[in-house]
């Protein structure tokens, strides 16, 4: 099912399948600070033509955990690509050397352009404002780690929604399950964009769109916030008249249920208080820290998929 797949958006798999990776997850779990030979003799490669952190180191710690080699690059001034060297170059050069290649780039569709040109499987590690499917993985098993389940959930994503590529692929992940409602919480310069709203409607996904937080926080069992995206601005006057709109603290958790959980894909800027760590409802950290096993199980099903 998903040996030697593409990862290139989670709108390119099912809900069964997503299941897999989960069921996975919770067995490489137990592996998260040790080491397999599962990947043994396997090298991925990582491209990564833009800043990350919790991705890429995430990416690296799940591939020599199972045992593979990582070779690549997070810093385009240190590679041929300062030359001049096409993407296409570069991708066909990474081929040669790796049995995967992970991609992160500023240009949407350049993963599924990788994936055109090369041999070896391509996984998107975030492309253009549109997709991040495995970050969207990682959000929808965190959910299912907090409520075993997500069907019948109310879930409201706050923030810039019209840029932030994370909250666009969980939209289109959480599409894929039975839920209650989904709110969809921003600033109207921010608001979702219609080809999503037009996927939601061809799912049968109940959404309303909502300017005001305080307006549906007594309703939600998951609130994913996410930070305004100022890089991807095309005209910096836009991003001045939303800095700074919205903000999640303390104060605004008072009367939301008891079992909320609060998601964010990091990094944040000033979006989420600090103090809203000290609260029970805050599962962002345990959300990047299930970065490392989902990554295991993609890995472990594309290069490995059920011969081990």
């Amino acid at each position: 099912m998903w040996y030697n797949r593409d990862v290139i958006t989670i709108l390119d798999f099912s809900r069964e399948e997503l299941e897999e990776v989960f069921e996975t997850a919770d067995d490489m779990l137990k592996y998260s600070h040790s080491r397999l030979d599962i990947l043994k003799g396997k090298v991925m490669a990582l491209a990564f033509f833009e800043p990350s952190t919790r991705t890429r180191l995430s990416f690296e710690t799940a591939m020599i955990r199972l045992g593979g080699d990582v070779i690549g690059f997070s810093e385009v001034s240190t590679t041929s690509i300062a030359k001049g060297e096409t993407l296409a170059d570069t991708i066909r050069m990474l081929d040669s050397y790796a049995d995967i290649i992970v991609i992160r780039h500023s240009i949407e569709g350049a993963a599924k352009f990788a994936a055109e040109i090369a041999e070896s499987p391509v996984i998107n590690a975030g492309d253009g404002t549109r997709h991040h499917p495995t970050q969207a993985m990682i959000d929808l098993y965190t959910i299912r780690r907090n409520f075993e389940d997500i069907d019948g959930l109310t879930i409201g994503v706050l923030g810039d929604l019209k840029y932030g590529r994370a909250a666009t692929s969980f939209i289109y992940g959480v599409s894929l399950y039975n839920i209650k409602k989904l709110y969809l919480i921003s600033p109207p310069l921010l608001s979702t964009r219609k080809e999503v709203r037009d996927h939601l409607k061809l799912r049968g996904i109940a959404f309303e769109e909502v300017e005001r937080l305080d307006d549906v926080i007594e309703e939600l069992d998951v609130l994913y916030v996410t930070r305004i995206q100022r890089e991807r601005f095309p005209d910096p006057a836009e991003y001045e008249k939303v800095r700074g709109s919205y903000r999640v603290t303390p104060e605004s958790l008072k009367k939301v249920k008891r079992d909320l959980i609060i998601l964010h894909p990091l990094p944040r800027v000033d979006e989420l208080h600090h103090e809203v760590d000290r609260t029970k409802h805050a599962k962002y950290f345990e959300q990047a820290r299930y970065g490392v096993p989902v990554r295991m199980a993609l890995l472990k099903l594309i290069l490995a998929g059920d011969r081990v």
